[in-house]
């Protein structure tokens, strides 16, 4: 059984891997048809994970499942899985990463609103203060701050919006499914329904086209996603939604560090975002809200 601390850091560690993720994302998106590059490797993580589960011998608790508990797993593989993994990388395709991770960090301000009607979480100032902290932060962390949302972010909005409703109904599933048995669901059955999306839409054809130089990049998005599943349904067990969810604030600094490497240099407003972020950790640590977080109340049946 996971403790809140350990919960704490996998959530700390889920950040660090959307941070690269959605950096390298953005190149192997531009190789090839989006939402073909999203099937294959959420498929591969989806083998990956009933390895996982075979090799844990959970495959027994399966079994073991009431019909409360498949409902649960239909709607996480849809509206977790499915449709906004669809929008994101359609969306990531039209935009910049730096952008793409900004929309979606603003998740925690919708995770608020759904933890609040349906777990019935509480939600103490001191979080809701340092999440807007963080997420000025990441505003000001972007090269030029946007006049107007285009295309592709509006469509991360959409996939951020599906997320936060599917990470709110994951920590109720959660009390009664494994996390590797929840991960499973989110992209098999997510997985099951973009392949059906394929075929109806044509886009199954693309993969004739599919050659080996993009190959390496499914893969590598594939180790991604693996380890970001694994570390955030591990930590979600033990810790709030809402409180995981500002966490993941941290992953917009690092998708912005990592495009500044690549041989952009730091303007004016990204000094003062780091500097936001900075105060914004060291409000969290001494704070003490992190390390005292408590366990989220579940939908009562």
């Amino acid at each position: 059984m996971v403790n809140q601390r350990t919960g704490l850091i996998l959530v700390f560690s889920t950040a660090v891997i959307s941070g690269f993720s959605v950096f390298i994302n953005q190149f192997g998106v531009a190789e090839f048809n989006p939402y073909l590059f999203t099937f294959l490797k959420n498929t591969l993580v989806a083998v990956f994970l009933l390895a996982l589960v075979l090799g844990f011998r959970e495959i027994n608790q399966v079994k073991k499942l009431k019909k409360k508990d498949w409902l649960w797993l239909l709607a996480i593989g849809l509206f977790g899985g499915a449709i906004p993994f669809l929008l994101f990388f359609k969306g990531l395709s039209l935009t910049t990463a730096a952008n793409g991770s900004f929309v979606q960090k603003t998740m925690f301000v919708y995770v608020a609103f759904f933890a609040a009607t349906i777990l019935r979480e509480k939600i103490s100032l001191k979080l809701y203060l340092l999440g807007a902290v963080l997420l000025l932060g990441n505003l000001l962390l972007l090269k030029s701050l946007p006049a107007s949302l285009n295309a592709g972010d509006y469509l991360i909005l959409a996939a951020t919006l599906f997320w936060a409703f599917e990470y709110t109904i994951s920590k109720a599933a959660l009390k009664t499914i494994s996390p590797r048995l929840v991960a499973l669901g989110r992209m098999g059955i997510g997985s099951l329904f973009i392949l059906i999306f394929l075929v109806f839409t044509g886009n199954i054809n693309s993969v004739a086209k599919l050659s080996m130089a993009q190959i390496p990049w499914i893969l590598i998005a594939s180790s991604l996603l693996a380890s970001y599943v694994l570390t955030w349904y591990t930590g979600l067990k033990s810790v709030k939604v809402t409180t995981a969810t500002v966490i993941l604030l941290l992953g917009s600094p690092i998708t912005t560090a990592l495009t500044l490497l690549s041989g952009r240099s730091l303007t004016a407003n990204q000094f003062a975002g780091l500097a936001v972020v900075a105060f914004g950790l060291i409000f969290a640590f001494w704070s003490g809200k992190f390390i005292s977080a408590q366990r989220g109340t579940v939908v009562r049946s």
